[in-house]
């Protein structure tokens, strides 16, 4: 008996061992060191300007320098770029990334969305899993920065922005609180495609769907309506968590994110920003190009969620998601492009930006639309989103076109400074089975 169990500890040691093995080993960065030089680079710093043969030096995770002619100070370590592309670090505007591991299936994996209609006061950074698999994959990826937000029935609670190189949620924290999400309801009683109908019928209202996206819009109404109230007020009977969520928001520290697809949803969320006097932000934005001109007049930006996606109706050009871009461009609209596809995990998000150039952007747009555009829609653009000196050194290091599926081709990438592992489970599998095949 000694010996069969002792058979059976070595073998189930032997298979912890093979899948320990098998698991990422890949280690948040220290701070960095001393002083980097990135040169002969041809630099996208990110509004449009490209810089060739140029340096870039940084030390203590900020830029100190970019341009033709900077002086390498002594003793840097340089890193020589020679016929390849450097870009600042992508930002990923809208997502439930930390939240929301498995689509479905595996409810334990999901900690992004809370029960009822009101969670003003919910606050998505404390949920953030810094151990999420899909993590890795993303910043290989270029995506080093992503504006995490809950989901909900109407008012969701608030969003944060993470740095993907972290051991906790409070490492990862880059911008706390940046804004609140509501879900604006449909006013599409019969909206084919997307199941609006039958969202409609299970928001509620008996055979009315209608009349429960009314009544819900005056939910939110009469939950802002309150929550004034209670800002205002120098001293409170009892605490209110909830209504004091708002207040950064009555105070202009805060945005207010609308998910709206609808021309009819966006044109509520205007006139709420109007009433109450708050900074909108449409999230979503399928339709968005009917309506460019107004949105550009009222200073609404849009994060677009889908580009590579069918039209919303039938009666929309066949390529409508992959122009709208340019469109909100030509209007003056500032637009971000988001990733929101169960199936990519928000990993194209360079791809779609590099479908949108295909369509009316100039390449330097597009990369706007993923870096700069988005700093600015969140507020974070005087630390990031394009590479200037003062900004943080978030940079990414390409073979090729960040923008294109065969140039996207990352060999180093840097998170304030700190020299960031590349490697992920999707990679560590990929050599794996090289290796059981023989592939060289």
């Amino acid at each position: 008996m000694k010996n069969k169990y002792s058979s059976l500890l070595i073998l189930t040691l032997a298979i912890f061992a093979i899948n320990a093995k098998a698991q990422e080993t890949v280690y948040p960065a220290g701070p960095q060191k001393g002083v980097s030089a990135i040169t002969h680079a041809t630099v996208h710093v990110g509004n449009g300007t490209i810089l060739t043969d140029a340096t870039i030096v940084f030390e203590k995770g900020k830029i100190t320098a970019v341009g033709n002619g900077v002086s390498i100070p002594k003793g840097a370590s340089e890193i020589d770029a020679t016929g390849k592309q450097v870009y600042p670090g992508l930002i990923l505007p809208s997502s439930s990334l930390g939240l929301r591991e498995i689509s479905s299936g595996v409810r334990g994996s999901n900690d992004y969305q809370e029960i009822g209609e009101n969670n003003a006061d919910i606050r998505s950074i404390v949920s953030y899993n810094t151990d999420s698999k899909i993590i890795n994959v993303l910043r290989s990826n270029g995506i080093l920065l992503a504006h995490v937000s809950p989901s909900g029935e109407l008012i969701e609670g608030r969003s944060s922005v993470v740095q993907l190189d972290a051991w906790n949620y409070e490492d990862a924290e880059y911008k706390a609180n940046t804004g609140m999400y509501i879900s604006m309801p449909s006013l599409m009683a019969r909206r084919g495609g997307r199941g609006g109908f039958m969202r409609g019928m299970m928001m509620g209202g008996g055979g009315d769907p209608l009349k429960a996206a009314f009544d819900k819009i005056e939910t939110i109404k009469t939950y802002f309506t309150e929550a004034k109230a209670y800002c205002q007020e120098k001293v409170h009977a009892n605490n209110n968590l909830k209504l004091e969520a708002a207040r950064a928001l009555f105070e202009g520290k805060q945005k207010l994110y609308v998910r709206a697809n609808e021309v009819k949803q966006m044109l509520l969320a205007i006139d709420l920003g109007k009433t109450f006097g708050f900074n909108i932000v449409i999230v979503g934005g399928g339709e968005s190009f009917q309506i460019a001109g107004l949105l550009a007049d009222n200073n609404i930006p849009v994060i677009l969620d889908e580009t590579h996606a069918l039209p919303a109706t039938e009666d929309d050009d066949v390529d409508q998601p992959y122009k709208t871009p340019a469109q909100l461009q030509k209007a003056g609209v500032l637009f971000a492009m988001n990733d929101v596809a169960d199936n990519t995990k928000s990993r194209n998000l360079s791809f779609n930006a590099g479908t949108a150039a295909t369509y009316g952007l100039t390449k330097e747009e597009a990369l706007s639309s993923i870096t700069l555009n988005t700093a600015k829609i969140l507020g974070i653009d005087n630390v990031t989103g394009s590479i200037e000196a003062g900004k943080d050194a978030n940079i990414l290091i390409s073979a090729g076109d960040i923008l294109d599926m065969r140039g996207n081709q990352l060999t180093q990438i840097f998170i304030q400074g700190r020299t960031v592992s590349l490697d992920n489970k999707q990679l560590q599998l990929y050599e794996r089975y090289k290796h059981k095949y023989g592939i060289k």
